[in-house]
This record gives C-alpha cells, structure tokens and sequence, in this order.
C-alpha cells in the first residue's frame, strides 16, 4: 500500500519538531504531533484529511491506526517490499508512525461511487457470499458487511479507490506483497480470476 510517497522528506525539517508539544506515550500515538508531516509531505498525494483523489494512492481517512501503523512499520523493517515506501519510511521514529496512524484514522472518510455498476454487482455476490467452490471466502466474513474493517485484525475497505483494491489484490496473488497473517491475503487472492478481482474492487470502492 502505498502509505505516504515521501514521509521522510518530513523529517528534515527539525526545527519544526522543536516546536511540537511533548511526544505521547509509546503506546499511543498523537494526532497533532503528525500535522506537521501531515501538511507538508502526505496532504499532496493523500490530500490533507487523507481522502486521496489519486486512484493509485490510498485513502488513509478512517483506516484503523493499528493497520496504519502495522503497514508504515512493515515498510520500514522490508516486510512489506516497495522500493519507494521502504526509503520514505527509514528515517521515521515509532513515535512518528503512530502519530500518523493515529491521525488519518481520526480523519472522516468521504463516500465514493462504483464506476461500473454492473461490475461492482459482481463483486458485490463475491464480497457478500464469496465463490462456492472455489474456496474463496465472502470478504465481510473478515471485513463486515459494510466494509468498515475490524479494529486490529482487519482494516477498512469502503471507499477506497478500486485500482488500488485490484492493484493490491494483484500483488497478494503474485506473492509481491506478503505481510499478511498466515498468507490469508495470498491464499484467497490466488482463487481469484483477474474479473473477479476487478469486480470487488469495484463494489469497494462505491461501498458505504
């Protein structure tokens, strides 16, 4: 997942930091100690309220703070392979991260629509009973029937953009992202045909 195109950037900036009040415990993360990186380096490719209009980049509003802070970390520790993000994330403190994390989930996410009506119906038999017989489970099995994801065991789905749905999906299936729990992600990804993998990442995206 393409988190934040250049966090590091950010961090460059010390002067700034001085001025930030007292960093939150370990444990938590402090959406106001984020606003500075906020601002300055995620606001041009996940918009300010982390509601991307960039079909490749995620919508960060409204993801769980421990899926948030679990990809930014997996990014940093090369768990999660992406050439771009591993370097953007390399000089961040854990402290910085749950900043973040803790940040765009307080962020209100903003509707979308499907693009393809007759494609997101697919996905959506798919999302809501997954594929008898082939072994693919319904997504709102782990995910919830309304996309809103399970705080700490799985993230939020509603709204987000359907080429980075298909794009991740993909990547699961090819074993290019591989920071899933017991290869769950990579499991069902691999009964998926490349439509039936368009088709719910279309219902997604127009899911509310």
């Amino acid at each position: 997942m393409k988190l934040v195109v250049s966090l590091v950037a950010a961090l460059v900036a010390t002067s700034a930091f001085a001025t930030e009040p007292a960093a939150a415990p370990a444990s938590k993360g402090d959406p106001k100690a984020a606003e500075t990186i906020v601002n300055q380096v995620c606001a041009g490719c996940h918009a300010a309220d982390g509601n991307s209009t960039i079909p490749a980049n995620p919508r960060l509003a409204g993801l769980n703070a421990e899926y948030i802070n679990k990809q930014l970390n997996n990014f940093k520790s090369g768990e999660r392979k992406n050439a771009v993000m591993s370097g953007m994330v390399a000089g961040l403190s854990s402290q910085d991260m749950l900043n973040l994390a803790a940040y765009f989930s307080a962020q209100q996410p903003k509707p979308d629509t499907a693009k393809d009506k007759e494609l997101a119906l697919a996905g959506q038999k798919i999302f809501r009973g997954g594929i008898q017989g082939a072994g693919v489970p319904a997504c709102a099995s782990c995910h919830g029937p309304e996309g809103k994801g399970i705080p700490v065991q799985f993230p939020r789905l509603a709204g987000q953009h359907s080429d980075y749905i298909y794009t991740q999906l993909n990547n699961f299936r090819l074993s290019e992202r591989s920071n899933d729990a017991a290869k769950m992600m990579r499991t069902i990804a691999a009964k998926l045909t490349d439509e039936d993998m368009k088709a719910v990442a279309a219902y997604i995206q127009g899911l509310r």
